[in-house]
């Protein structure tokens, strides 16, 4: 795999993302993050994954170069329904993976460590969707997810500003399991990963089913119309505007259209 490593260490899987220097979630990313879930798979004797990111951060948003490759509006929306399809993937799969983040995990970077199950993050790390900064939005379920951790009312304040959140404070709205000193990251994924594999496999694969029920039915509903309108919102001037700028490191000029 080009953009991924992973390893088995006894019950575990340590998935770590490789794509300096921001680790943006590129199609070649997702493309090798399925595979690594087809492998783990594979192997019954794994009961927990861990997925961190190499360098400087977890995972500082999706890779918006790439975007600029995309001619249509549906190319836009097949990708967003491919990123989804697998985040939901990850969030239904049949060990609990833990997302331990430093740095920063932004846009689709927030969005992946959503989809897991569990989340510890250092500090120092940032958390947020700042799509609108851009002129876009969430595509990869962040408009579902987020609201579900930290609430409607502050889910329309993060979004709509595109202001990232520190790690106590997403802590105080339930977005991360707990925060720790960025020396203590591993140790503290350690000791929560190896607590769940020294349970019983089949009780933890008993909940891993369970807990999924407790989502509304409009959850996936709201998934396919964020994947429509984030196709939509790709076709307007305001995006290739904001995407551009971003691209330039300047300021957008957006016209509301």
């Amino acid at each position: 795999m080009e953009h991924l490593s992973w390893e088995k260490q006894g019950q575990k899987a340590y998935v770590t993302i490789q794509s300096p220097p921001a680790n943006a979630l590129s199609s070649g990313i997702l493309k090798d993050l399925e595979q690594v879930l087809n492998d783990v798979e594979a192997d019954s004797s794994i009961k927990l994954i861990v997925l961190q990111g190499e360098g400087k951060f977890f995972s500082a948003g999706a890779d918006i170069k790439e975007f600029t490759s995309f001619q249509k509006q549906d190319d836009y929306q097949s990708l967003a329904e491919k990123g989804q399809a697998l985040f939901n993937r990850i969030e239904q799969f049949h060990i609990p993976v833990i997302a331990s983040i430093h740095g920063a995990a932004l846009g689709g970077g927030l969005e992946l460590a959503m989809a897991c199950h569990m989340r510890i993050a250092t500090k120092e790390t940032k958390l947020g969707l700042p799509e609108l900064n851009l002129g876009i939005i969430p595509g990869f379920a962040g408009s579902q997810r987020l609201p579900r951790y930290v609430g409607t009312p502050k889910a329309y304040e993060m979004i709509l500003t595109g202001e990232p959140i520190s790690a106590d404070e997403a802590a105080h709205y339930g977005l991360v399991n707990r925060v720790v000193e960025d020396v203590e990251l591993q140790s503290a994924t350690d000791q929560l990963a190896d607590k769940i594999v020294a349970k019983s496999g089949p009780s933890i694969h008993a909940v891993m089913k369970l807990l999924p029920y407790a989502h509304t039915s409009q959850f996936n509903r709201g998934v396919d119309q964020e994947a429509k309108e984030f196709g939509n919102v790709f076709g307007n001037e305001d995006a290739q505007e904001g995407v551009d700028a971003f691209i330039n490191k300047r300021q957008p000029n957006f016209k509301d259209q």
